[in-house]
């Protein structure tokens, strides 16, 4: 299933890697803010949640970032949806 195919089914966790402040500043509705630098210490989050999980920050790098560190630690449905806006779009269209 294509990237927007999985985020239009409503069937992914969408998780937004930017700080706090930034995702205050505006993001996806029902997306998960965790930061990036926080990622390490709430594995276990990760774990709980319903996959696919589709990871989004600013422009793509650090969620990029994130989905490489799951993957090592396991994940194997964990998707870069790059820029929040894109990942917005796709849920909304």
């Amino acid at each position: 299933m294509r990237l927007d195919e999985l985020i239009k089914s409503n069937k992914t966790t969408i998780v937004d890697v930017r700080t706090r402040e930034e995702f205050r500043g505006g993001n996806v509705a029902g997306s998960i803010n965790i930061p990036l630098n926080e990622i390490p210490q709430r594995i276990e989050e990760f774990k709980a949640m319903e996959q696919p999980i589709v990871l989004c920050c600013l422009s793509g790098g650090r969620s990029g970032q994130a989905t490489m560190y799951l993957m090592q630690q396991g994940f194997k449905d964990v998707h870069n949806g790059g820029s929040w806006l894109d990942v917005n779009y796709y849920k909304n269209n």
